[in-house]
Parts: C-alpha cells; sequence; structure tokens
C-alpha cells in the first residue's frame, strides 16, 4: 500500500482532541530549545505536506516496534527469491507455493511441479509473474471487490507463501525487519513468531473435551507428565538459531558491523488460536514454558483472524486458559490481540466483550489493536480501567484500515488518548502491507492534530512497555502516564553518550533503562540537528 494513496491524504479532523478537556491534560515539563526546535520543524513539514512528514519521521527516533509478526513482515520479494532457492512450485491458478511431489536426478535438482505448477526459479525471469506473485502476498495493487474485501486478501496471502516459511530462513527474515527498522531510527523490536510445534500436538489428542469447567491446571500437568518440555529444545533453538544467524549476517561484533546490530531483538510466542481448544492450549503450555526460562523469549500473543468462528465460539475459553496459566507462571509477560474486529463484521454481541476479557480475565498488559473499545460494555469504564493499570494498546494505524476499514475519526486512538490510556505505534505486518515504521507515523500525523511532544511521548511509551527485564529509567507516580521525570541517579543525565556513577549501575542492572537511556541519547541527537 502506497504512502501517498487517497487515504493518506485525508486530513482528518479529530474533535476529540479539541474538546480535551483542561481537568484531563497531561502535565507537560518545559520543553527545551532542541524540543521546541525540532516541533517548529514537524509544524513546517506538516505544511508542506507527506513528502516532507516523511523525510522528518524517517530519522526521528522511533523507540520500539511491539507488535510485528516475522512471516507478515518479510517482503513478498524475499519468499519468492527464497521459493527458488528452495525447489519450490508455484500453482499457476491460485500462486500459492508449495513443496514439489518429487525432484529430477539432474544435478542441480530440479522440482516436478506436475501439469498445474511450475518451478518458482521461472519467477526470476518472468516479470509478469513475479509481479503477480508480489500482488498475491501483500496488498500491493489490491482494490476491494465484490466477494474479496482486503480483509480476506491480506488473510488469504498468508495461506499463498505459507510453503515458504522454511525455518532455515529465519535469520534471514530477522535480518530484514531489523535492517529496515535500522534504517528509520528504530532500537527495539518484540517479533512475534510461532515456532515449529506439530510433534506436541500428539499430546493434544489424549486431553479430551475442554470447556470452561476445565482443570486447566490439572491439564497443564498432565501435559507436562506426558513429557511435553522434551518438545521444547527444538522450539528454544529455532528462536536462538534466528538470532544468531540474523547477528552472523549482520557481521555484529566485528569491524563490519552492520547498523541492524544496534537493533535489540527479542520474541513473543505467537500461539495459532483457529485451532481445536486441545491444540491451543498445548501451544500456550510451550510458550509459557519457554517465556519463563529463555530471556530470549519475553512473553506470549494470540493470533489469527478475530472473526473467525472457531475462534469467536471459543473466546472466553481461550482467555480462562491464559488466566489460569497466567496464575502458574506470574513473571510471563502476556499481550493479546483483542478487539480487532469492526461493525458489521460480526455480530453486535460479539464486539461487547472481547477487550474487557482481554484486559480482565487474561491479565493482558499490552491490548494488540482493540479497534472495537468503543462497541464494548461500558466502553468509557474500560478506558478509565485501562489507564489506570497503565494497560497499553498496540496502534496499527494502516493494518485496522486495510483490514477493518477503519481510519481516521472512526479509529479509537483519539479516545485512548483522552482517556490516558498508553499507546504507541507499530506495524503489525508491514510487508503484507507494503509499509514500514515511518509510514504509520506519518498516517498518524496527516490524520489527527498530534504534536511533535505527543509522538515522542507515544516513543517513549512503546519502549515503557516493552517485556524487557529490569527497572524502569522513568518515574511513575501520577494518576496517568507523563515522561515529566526520569529516576533521580540518572536525571542529569539524560541525552549523553553515556552514563556514570549511579546512573550507569542502574543501567548495569537493567536492560529496560539501557534501551530507554539510548532513546534519550537519539532524541538529543535528533533535535540539535535544528
Amino acid at each position: 500500500m502506497s504512502l501517498y494513496c487517497p487515504l493518506m491524504r485525508l486530513a482528518v479532523s479529530s474533535l476529540l482532541f479539541c474538546l480535551l478537556p483542561a481537568a484531563l491534560a497531561q502535565p507537560q515539563p518545559a520543553t527545551q530549545a532542541g524540543e521546541t526546535r525540532a516541533a517548529r520543524a514537524l509544524e513546517h513539514a506538516s505544511q508542506q505536506g507527506p513528502l516532507a512528514l516523511y523525510a522528518f519521521f524517517e530519522s526521528m527516533p522511533k523507540g520500539a516496534d511491539l507488535h510485528t509478526h516475522l512471516a507478515g513482515a518479510v517482503y513478498a520479494e524475499t519468499f519468492i527469491r527464497e521459493a527458488a532457492e528452495d525447489n519450490l512450485c508455484i500453482n499457476g491458478k491460485t500462486f500459492a507455493l508449495y513443496k514439489p511431489p518429487a525432484t529430477t536426478r539432474s544435478l542441480p535438482p530440479q522440482p516436478v511441479c506436475g501439469d498445474e505448477g511450475e518451478p518458482a526459479t521461472n519467477a526470476l525471469t518472468h516479470q509478469k509473474l513475479y509481479d503477480q506473485l508480489i500482488d498475491k502476498y501483500s496488498m500491493r495493487t489490491f482494490v476491494p471487490v465484490t466477494g474479496e474485501s482486503g480483509h480476506d486478501h491480506f488473510f488469504a496471502s498468508f495461506d499463498e507463501f505459507q510453503a515458504a516459511e522454511n525455518p532455515s530462513h529465519g535469520g534471514e527474515w530477522v535480518d530484514e525487519l531489523a535492517t529496515r527498522a535500522a534504517e528509520q531510527n528504530e532500537q527495539y523490536l518484540e517479533i512475534m513468531h510461532t515456532p515449529t510445534f506439530a510433534p506436541v500436538l500428539a499430546l493434544a489428542e489424549n486431553l479430551g473435551p475442554i470447556d470452561l469447567q476445565t482443570d486447566f491446571a490439572h491439564l497443564r500437568q498432565q501435559l507436562l507428565d506426558a513429557g511435553l518440555r522434551k518438545y521444547l529444545p527444538a522450539m528454544q533453538a529455532e528462536f536462538e538459531e534466528a538470532e544468531r544467524n540474523r547477528r552472523e549476517r549482520e557481521h555484529c561484533g566485528t569491524s563490519q558491523a552492520t547498523p541492524a546490530c544496534k537493533v535489540e531483538v527479542r520474541f513473543l510466542y505467537q500461539v495459532l488460536r483457529a485451532l481445536p481448544s486441545a491444540a491451543v492450549f498445548v501451544q500456550l503450555v510451550c510458550g509459557f514454558e519457554l517465556a519463563s526460562e529463555n530471556s530470549l523469549v519475553v512473553g506470549i500473543n494470540m493470533v489469527q483472524p478475530e472473526d473467525r468462528r472457531v475462534i469467536l465460539a471459543n473466546y472466553r475459553l481461550q482467555m480462562q486458559m491464559v488466566h489460569a496459566l497466567h496464575l502458574l507462571y506470574p513473571k510471563v509477560h502476556i499481550t493479546l490481540h483483542a478487539g480487532e474486529l469492526s461493525p458489521g463484521m460480526v455480530p453486535s454481541e460479539d464486539l461487547r466483550f472481547h477487550v474487557r476479557s482481554a484486559v480482565e480475565v487474561a491479565n493482558a498488559e499490552r491490548i494488540g489493536h482493540g479497534v472495537d473499545v468503543m462497541q464494548e460494555d461500558h466502553p468509557y469504564d474500560l478506558l478509565k480501567e485501562m489507564a489506570a493499570k497503565r494497560i497499553m494498546t498496540e496502534i496499527n494505524l494502516t493494518s485496522n484500515d486495510v483490514i477493518l476499514n477503519v481510519k481516521g475519526a472512526d479509529h479509537p486512538l483519539p479516545l485512548y488518548r483522552l482517556y490516558h490510556v498508553p499507546v504507541a505505534f507499530s506495524t503489525d505486518d508491514e510487508g503484507v502491507s507494503r509499509i514500514n515504521m515511518t509510514h504509520e507515523y506519518v498516517r498518524a500525523a496527516i490524520s489527527y492534530p498530534l504534536t511533535y511532544r505527543d509522538f515522542k511521548d507515544m516513543v517513549r511509551t512503546g519502549l515503557e512497555h516493552s517485556f524487557l527485564p529490569g527497572e524502569s529509567l522513568w518515574e511513575q507516580s501520577g494518576p496517568w502516564e507523563n515522561y515529566a521525570h526520569a529516576g533521580a541517579v540518572c536525571r542529569a543525565q539524560l541525552g549523553r553518550e553515556q552514563a556514570t556513577g549511579a546512573c550507569a549501575a542502574l543501567l548495569e542492572g537493567s536492560e529496560k533503562a539501557r534501551q530507554q537511556f539510548e532513546l534519550e541519547r537519539r532524541f538529543h541527537a535528533f533535535e540539535s540537528t535544528f
């Protein structure tokens, strides 16, 4: 989806921002000269239009992307190249990739694709086929038609390139994400990924029926007794190998290190929730187990389209599963897709409880999307609760537009901010959507009356709500989040290249504080350019 499409030229004024009550307004610290100059530069860029905004935001520090799916963030061009390398085939009708039933005895072996297919290598020499594959695997030229919505085309794309999702390419994918992040002055990624879990599903066959009365603690013990933990090392190795391989590709620790080496990467164990309940629970136990033992896996999430019949039918049950496991693994972080729905997509009764259940039942610390929050029962009470508990919402503007057709004044971002619910921008599936993080900032600047300080604090919010371990750099003592005061030991050192004394000791013991200190250094450098 092009940054400069007509949607991005819409300047949507939000009356909610204009009516922000003084009683709810966040206290703002005195701005420094550099911040004031950057604010004026943003205003000037806004007057010049999307191109100038893109130039401004591309170099602005953007901190963390906390909501990005590994497979969805990889661009179609990468999957096509890897499909050719892996000798995959292309279905001539659907353009889906598939593994060949046989290969020739020639050297090198060639795939035998059958009557309806052709080798993926053909796409590298036939431009029309190459273009057709990109359009099929992404939203590049998609226009909604009767029978195929943006929602349908978006999620169908994953089915078409699924055969190219070879774990051996994990390091290449992570490198692609980290390289793109570094180019835009991002510094931290929490990447959702589902490791290969098919072998462990054999344990699900013996679990029996699962419902809201199930004793999930007992069920979890049954899985452990049946040997679930023996499957975890292979899953753990998949995450570790992807990170090791990407750092090798980036020459980290050598004189040839690329800028991507400075991007810190962690993973979220991604649970596929459209499967039968027993299979979902097995995945959840694997995710909680890994996240409790491996510092590279910092939490769990549940994914797949929220409007699927099986997910709607089992949503409450799945929230109870997460709740039960949270009691057993209280230190494992939880972020959940919730409220990725819009009116008309599902019956109104299915819009009334998803975000609230994720917050109140499943103990989610962050919410992904949360688009239907105002259709929930007692929405204003829910917003106040999320603000009081400091439960962050991961905002995905382009994704919500292309999948849900929700944008501009119809998006709840202004209301989240009005009620001081922490928010931060993220990309969701930047490969399928053909976007990047800078695109999301430009879209936000065009759509809403946000100031430079608003953007700056949302960037800080992203790192504040990351699942990195350690004490925060910031003091949060008021009724809502603000970034007026860093902790006393580091307050006078913000913006420096290196910390000293007690501040250095704090950073040594806190990965989160180190990233936050680095963000302030980057903001100081950025603002000094104006």
